[in-house]
Parts: structure tokens; sequence; C-alpha cells
């Protein structure tokens, strides 16, 4: 055979094997998924090394909600003042952002990769917000607390996106609304706070349960379940005027805040789904919901 005519047929075999081979990685590569948006009641970092009711429950629901391509986390823990950031770091570092809790704590590591490119995505979406990106962050434990339970082979890309203190409720439900494009690519909003919180007024006798151990936290979580279900955001976003315990409930908005970025996050027909309900320390809701 001729050196021209062997050389063709060669070629030609090449380029049909890397046709055939490009169809399969094509038929095996999942499909894009719209993931919902989420609210976590992340409760004490103490969490991660348990396995309670709680736990169980986030075990069993990242199952259900299947593989994103990226998760973007909005954390209580990450406060910023007068500005947006975006995590854009290739490879977040673990932090530890608490104390006097034990040693074992400290030694988890939750080394999922960074998502740079949906980072730089959520910033643009949120430009006309005034969103930087940032590499002064990590995961703190309001996300890599949670994300031990729901995904904890750390092999999904993940960033996150601070919450703006200085801001009111409007804001809040604004960014949400913004990153929810990302939901299309197969992004998972996860925020992580807790609709009640105030440490000062825990419960630390008490056991675990679906009632809390006061009236002002029964009645402003039971309250925000109401407003959810109504779809009443102008009232969540208005938290102070939505019941008499929210003075006590969210003395501070930074662990409230979170749930307005993954209602902002909802699209219109989307009812809540409530994953788990309940208290820890007596005064701590627990509430997890889901839209989408």
């Amino acid at each position: 055979m001729p050196y021209n005519r062997r050389h063709i047929m060669s070629a030609t075999l090449s380029a049909t094997l890397t046709t055939l081979t490009g169809f399969a990685a094509a038929a095996t590569k999942r499909p894009i998924v719209r993931m919902p948006s989420i609210f976590v009641g992340h409760g004490s970092p103490m969490n991660a090394l348990q396995n309670n009711a709680f736990t169980r429950t986030l075990d069993k629901w990242g199952k259900s909600i299947g593989q994103p391509t990226a998760i973007l986390v909005v954390s209580a823990h990450w406060l910023t003042q007068n500005e947006t950031k975006v995590t854009v770091d290739v490879h977040p570092k673990t932090i530890h952002d608490f104390g006097g809790f034990p040693k074992a704590l400290f030694d988890m590591q939750y080394p999922a990769p960074g998502a740079p490119e949906f980072a730089h995505q959520a910033a643009n979406l949120l430009a006309s917000l005034g969103a930087k990106p940032s590499q002064d962050w990590g995961l703190d434990h309001g996300a890599w607390t949670v994300l031990h339970f729901l995904y904890p082979k750390a092999d999904i890309p993940v960033f996150q996106v601070s919450i703006d203190y200085a801001q009111g409720g409007d804001y809040h439900l604004a960014v949400g609304k913004a990153l929810s494009a990302l939901r299309d690519q197969g992004v998972l909003i996860l925020a992580s706070g807790n609709v009640v919180h105030n440490l000062r007024h825990v419960d630390r006798n008490a056991s675990d349960g679906l009632m809390a151990s006061r009236p002002w936290a029964q009645s402003f979580d039971s309250a925000v379940k109401a407003a959810l279900l109504t779809n009443d955001a102008k009232a969540l976003a208005d938290y102070e005027r939505l019941d008499a315990g929210a003075q006590l409930a969210a003395q501070t908005p930074d662990h409230y805040w979170p749930l307005l970025y993954a209602l902002g996050a909802a699209r219109d027909g989307e009812a809540p789904q409530f994953i788990f309900e309940g208290f820890q320390l007596g005064t701590l809701s627990m509430r997890c919901v889901q839209w989408g």
C-alpha cells in the first residue's frame, strides 16, 4: 500500500475514533438542571460532629437535590460594610471562625475547589449593587458545617457572597433575585443562618424539639413560616414589624438576613418546602426551606 494511502487511512481512522470519543463524552455528560434555592438553619458548629435529626436530614436533603455544577453560599458569618464581596479563590480555605470548641472541630477541613468562573458571573450580576471580587475570605462555618453533610465528598466547586450589613431587607432580597439567574446553570444557591438566633437567650438545658422553650422564639418562627407560605416578601423584609418576638428573636439580623437571599432567588410559582423544623438549645430555630 502506497505511503500516502496508508497515511490517509490512518488519519481517517484517527479522526473517526476522536469523533466517537467526543460523542461518548457528550453522552455521559450530565445535563444541566436548574438547581433550587435553599435556606439552612445551621445552628451550633458542634452539629458538624454530631449525628442527630438535623444532620441526618441534611444528608438526605443533599441526595434529593442531586449534584450541582457549583454552590453559591451566603453565610451569616461573612458580613461586610457598605459593599458586597464575592470569593474568586481557586482553593478556598476552611475558616474556623469560632472559639471554645473541641479540637476535633478545628481539625475538620472542607477542601472543596473554588468556582472562580461562576464567582465572576455573580459579581457581574451584582455590578449595579457595587459587588467586588475578593480573595480575603474562604468557607466559614456557616458554609462548611452544613456542606459537610449535604455534599460530604467536597468535590463540588463552592464560592461565597458576603452580606452587606449596612443594608436593609429590600437590598438583601434584590441581591438574591439578581443571583437567581445562576440557578439555570446548575448553581445551587445556599443561604445559611437561623430564623431565630440570640445566643444570650439560649436554653442550654433544653432538649432538641419541635417547639421552642420560650414563647417569643416560637411566635417569631411561626410568623416567619406564615409569611413564607403567603409569599409576603415585604413583611419578611420588614421583619421587625412581623411579630412582637422579633426584638429578641433577631436582636441582630445577621442570621436572619440569609433567609431573604434564598427567598429573593426563588421564582414565581415556587412554593416553599419546609425540609426541617425544630429548635436546638431551646430557642435556636433550625428551620430549613427549599424553593424549586
